[in-house]
């Protein structure tokens, strides 16, 4: 089964996408594409800016998932039985599976980074990377911490999970996880709380423009995040889309199912090869090529 993954969010470097720009007629003319859509040359941003040029919150969402998708595209031999994204991934994914159109992914893409980074305004948040403790672990000491939010968010391979939640919150948090034997807690460099019930605010915003988006049924199945389970069905594809920001990604869930249902081969398509280390944690026998 010949399968593809797209990163999230932190996957972006300086000159991401140039040379899929030059290299394509094709690509070309889908990046401008996208910086009529979006009303500014984010390809300018993309292939020189500087790394807090990318880091903005109107470029970082919409860059990776373009480097990512318009990379997809034009390959030439891209034929995907099987497609699953990291968090801002699943946008890709949708698109390289042809659920969503790329227009109305790069819309969606971008009114999600507008709607995060509100809601990330509204109340001082962060989130974590806890290492070398059980997922259930982790999962007791949030379910202790009285008084605040904090929740697991992302479920990266075995050994790896980041929790997010209020400043306080993850604080606390850390603190016991630390007690609880945890080889590091890492406070990440994010704006927000992001996949926690602070996303609330976002998700209700998001929820809107994902309905009026047009989701057909896909040429393979998708691994959502919200379930790591494989979904071909566009209403339950939409809806799940929908709980994505304020639930956990269960990304060693998807990889594990995406295994168990004959994966054979990874493809990871866009910036950076976060996705393959995570792979070779959970099964270093499974080869995963890099693309983009």
């Amino acid at each position: 089964m010949r399968s593809y993954i797209f990163p999230g969010q932190g996957a972006q470097f300086t000159g991401m996408g140039r040379a899929v720009y030059e290299g394509s007629a094709e690509a070309k003319a889908l990046f401008e594409k996208a910086n009529t859509l979006l009303g500014f040359r984010i390809t300018d941003i993309m292939f020189d800016g500087t790394e807090e040029d990318l880091k903005q919150t109107r470029v970082t969402q919409p860059a990776v998932f373009l480097h990512s998708v318009v990379t997809a595209l034009t390959l030439p031999d891209f034929r995907p039985e099987a497609v699953a994204g990291h968090s801002l991934g699943e946008f890709s994914a949708l698109v390289a599976n042809s659920t969503l159109s790329f227009e109305d992914g790069l819309k969606l893409v971008a009114e999600r980074a507008m709607a995060m980074q509100e809601a990330c305004e509204l109340q001082p948040s962060t989130m974590a990377a806890i290492l070398g403790l059980e997922d259930e672990v982790v999962e007791r000491v949030c379910r202790s911490i009285k008084g605040e939010v904090v929740v697991p968010a992302n479920y990266n391979c075995p050994g790896q999970i980041v929790i997010s939640g209020t400043v306080a919150g993850v604080e606390q948090a850390c603190a016991k996880l630390t007690e609880e034997g945890a080889l590091r807690t890492i406070v990440l460099q994010v704006g927000g709380a992001f996949h926690s019930p602070l996303m609330q605010p976002a998700k209700e915003r998001l929820e809107q423009a994902i309905l009026a988006a047009r989701f057909v049924r896909p040429v393979c199945p998708i691994y959502q995040n919200v379930t790591g389970q494989a979904v071909s069905n566009p209403d339950i594809i939409q809806a799940n889309l929908i709980s994505q920001l304020t639930a956990p990604v269960k990304w060693t869930q998807t990889m594990r199912q995406m295994l168990q249902n004959g994966a054979t081969s990874f493809t990871e398509v866009g910036p950076g090869r976060v996705l393959g280390g995570l792979l070779k944690k959970l099964n270093r026998q499974i080869p995963c090529d890099s693309v983009g």
